[in-house]
């Protein structure tokens, strides 16, 4: 490996962790958002950590400019050696209240956005010999009540990577998936949904975990180092897959009734 790094949704959060935590070990990084202002920020705190690259905006919806940062990478890298598809937006909202279009904005962003990701620079690592980095979320594995838009998307995240996972396997390409629960981070700025009430419960289980975006990077720094495939940065999270691989029902049971709650919740305020 030559270090080379490109992520998506590198203007901040939990792509920002990422590009810091790979800088701190001197990687080159290709940096893209669609948020300019942010990569910028970026680009200067990657060069402060002890990495350097370059910014390119892109909107993962549009592959022609994913096969551009793929140009660029060869043109100014010489070839890609991880690709980390973290671009994401959030929503939430009970099925019956979601549009049509709000199911097609989140499809289009955190599963066709991470799709495209893999075709565009899947040359390149096949070149490498290189890794995909796809960031989900718990979301794709527990399904909580009122965010099936979200749940789905990032269900297709992980079967995605399931795929690619022994397709690509004898061709000398990794591939990773990362489910991390609710941590610190700036994904509300993105939020799309119905009710506003909605998007205040969401920001409260944000603001009050323990873990930061920063923590989640490091924590997939060293499971990518042994080789995990499926990376679980929660502690809670790592306890409820195995409760529910060993028990669905009880997993069910407890969404139900979480459902409930935040259903009396949403009425009341």
């Amino acid at each position: 490996m030559q270090k080379r790094m490109m992520i998506t949704g590198a203007g901040s959060g939990l792509g920002r962790e990422i590009a810091l935590r790979w800088a701190r070990e001197g990687w080159q990084l290709a940096l893209a958002d669609v948020n300019e202002a942010g990569l910028a920020e970026s680009l200067q705190l990657v060069r402060e950590a002890g990495g350097d690259g370059f910014t390119l905006r892109c909107d993962v919806r549009d592959y022609s400019q994913l096969t551009a940062v793929a140009q660029a990478c060869e043109e100014r890298f010489g070839g890609l050696d991880v690709l980390v598809n973290n671009a994401g937006v959030s929503a939430g909202g009970f099925f019956g209240d979601l549009s049509l279009e709000d199911w097609d904005w989140q499809l289009a962003i955190n599963l066709m956005g991470v799709v495209k990701g893999c075709k565009a620079f899947l040359p390149l690592l096949l070149q490498s010999k290189g890794r995909i980095i796809n960031i989900a979320s718990m979301a794709a594995l527990m399904q909580g009540p009122a965010m099936s838009n979200y749940n789905v998307a990032k269900a297709g995240v992980v079967a995605l990577s399931e795929s690619l996972l022994p397709e690509l396997k004898p061709e000398g390409v990794s591939v990773h998936v990362v489910c991390p629960s609710f941590f610190q981070t700036n994904l509300l700025d993105s939020f799309r949904g119905p009710t506003p009430a909605m998007k205040q419960q969401v920001g409260k289980l944000l603001e009050g975990s323990p873990i930061s975006a920063a923590d989640i990077a490091d924590y997939i720094y060293q499971e990518v180092a042994k080789g995990e495939f499926m990376i679980l940065p929660h502690e809670q999270g790592r306890m409820a897959w195995q409760v529910k691989r060993q028990d669905p029902q009880v997993i069910y049971d407890e969404m139900t009734v979480m459902c409930e709650k935040m259903r009396s919740k949403l009425g009341a305020s």
